[in-house]
């Protein structure tokens, strides 16, 4: 590995800025030069379209390139000051160009960033000699849902090379089974290859079908400890679908259904800002109805049947409250705690 692959791991450029660190843009490169060390050396340095970071030093008293710097067994005071110098280039623009990923390639940042989203849970690096190994665990019962590794892809599959990013997901033993027959999908690396299975993350497979085994792998980390038996939160953005108007035609609607829920389930829906309460009660009456959804924002396979029960005042079941019963995100289905549940029913 290169120095220069070495410090730009899990980064990401920021285009604007290195034009204004004073890159320049030739064709397809961005190109930037410094003297130093008084002027007896030049750094070269270019930057692809892809983020790519390449350097050359230059001994300007000859005109050549000099490269005993990269040359590990090569050591002095002065291939040293040379290395370093070349070194802290490269850390200044990372530090003034580029941003910190979590992982080293795109689609692993895209889904922590979706799983963020979804679950509101943060990448925990736990392993000093595995820093590239994260785990995303569910904050109220503790639990692992998914891991995400670097390794070499030869641990996958024999007779393969290069590094590659992996997760970790807890399915079916049957789903698993379908599953390894179909391309980006492994026996599980370091896990129970019965209940686990690695998903290789370099965009084989689509965000969105990984996100959906992510959320089967949550659905076995939630506890039913505690909780009120087959009552749900499910969240609503009031920006894409106003829930009174639908109301205003007909107390039953359509709406998203996630994994779990049955027919006879009671289901709260809590409306985000400026809202930001439970504002319903519906009973589902009937689940697993397939739609094809138009609308990008709205995207689901199926949806499920619900009937109003009750209608709550703005404010009355606000966040703020929640918390009270140790809510303190709702960024996706969870189950209703059982003790919100009795307080919500004896307030009726």
């Amino acid at each position: 590995m290169t120095i220069e692959e070495e410090l730009f791991r899990r980064t990401k450029i920021d285009f604007d800025k290195i034009s204004k660190y004073g890159f320049k843009k030739h064709k397809s490169v961005y190109k930037y030069s410094k003297n130093i060390m008084d002027n007896t050396f030049r750094v070269d340095i270019e930057i692809n379209n892809d983020g790519i970071v390449k350097g050359k030093v230059y001994d300007l008293s000859f005109g050549d390139e000099y490269t005993n710097f990269r040359i590990e067994d090569s050591t002095g005071s002065f291939v040293g000051q040379v290395r370093d110098e070349f070194k802290n280039l490269l850390k200044d623009i990372r530090s003034n160009c580029f941003t910190r990923e979590a992982f080293i390639y795109e689609q692993s940042n895209r889904i922590t960033k979706a799983i963020k989203e979804k679950y509101g849970d943060e990448p925990e690096f736990e392993w000093e000699k595995f820093p590239g190994y994260a785990t995303f665990r569910n904050k109220d019962s503790k639990k692992w849902y998914g891991i995400i590794m670097n390794l070499d892809k030869n641990k996958l599959k024999e007779k393969s090379t290069g590094e590659v990013e992996i997760i970790n997901i807890k399915l079916e033993p049957n789903e698993i089974e379908y599953l390894l027959k179909q391309d980006g999908f492994y026996p599980a690396y370091h896990m129970n290859k019965k209940s686990w299975i690695t998903v290789i993350l370099n965009n084989t497979i689509s965000d969105e079908r990984i996100m959906s085994l992510i959320e089967k792998s949550y659905s076995y980390t939630v506890t039913n400890k505690n909780c009120a038996k087959n009552e749900w939160i499910v969240p609503a953005n009031p920006k894409y679908f106003d829930i009174d108007k639908a109301l205003k035609e007909n107390n039953t609607i359509m709406w998203k259904q996630s994994t779990d829920i049955k027919i006879n389930d009671i289901v709260y829906i809590y409306v985000g800002k400026p809202y930001s309460s439970i504002m319903y009660k519906f009973k589902v009456i009937e689940v697993n109805i397939p739609y094809e959804y138009k609308d990008e924002n709205l995207k689901m396979k199926k949806v499920m049947k619900i009937h109003l029960i009750t209608r709550y005042e703005k404010g009355k079941l606000s966040f703020e409250k929640l918390k009270d019963f140790g809510i303190n995100a709702i960024r996706s289905q969870r189950y209703m705690p059982l003790e919100l549940s009795e307080y919500i029913n004896q307030k009726r």
